[in-house]
């Protein structure tokens, strides 16, 4: 029997593909170079990203005060010429005033329940490239 060495190699790393998977927790999942998939909420990353994503909706707000995330709702990762995040993230006002120099989102305690109260539900995409150290969120779409 002959075998093709095209052939060969094409099965082999048609195989070697197929191993190819993800950990998240204790969670594997098979993935397809470039496609999306699941990242944990938790990852360094994702929570860069999702502080870009609002920021961004913060700049673009004409709300007086600021807002920041209460909820990830989901988070992906594509590796396309650096890292895009594809987030679905739930913000909420904060008792923080946009100012001139607005202060760190951590230090910025929710509003409690009441008039001032309010909750978007928001889609962030956010392109990373790390090794530039770089960071821009490309599009997001908010809705109470």
């Amino acid at each position: 029997m002959v075998v093709d060495p095209l052939l060969l190699f094409l099965t082999v790393l048609a195989a070697w593909s197929l191993q190819d998977t993800i950990t998240l927790g204790s969670h594997t999942a098979r993935t397809i170079p470039g496609s999306a998939g699941n990242v944990s909420k938790n990852d360094p990353g994702v929570q860069k990203a999702v502080l870009s994503g609002t920021y961004a909706f913060n700049n673009k707000s004409n709300d007086i005060f600021l807002f920041k995330a209460s909820a990830i709702d989901k988070a992906e990762r594509q590796v396309v010429k650096g890292i895009r995040y594809i987030l679905e993230v739930e913000i909420s006002r904060t008792v923080c005033r946009k100012t001139a120099s607005n202060p760190d989102l951590s230090n910025c305690h929710f509003q409690p329940k009441g008039k001032l109260h309010q909750i978007f539900h928001c889609h962030f995409e956010v392109w990373s490239i790390p090794w530039l150290k770089w960071m821009n969120t490309t599009f997001f779409i908010c809705h109470p």
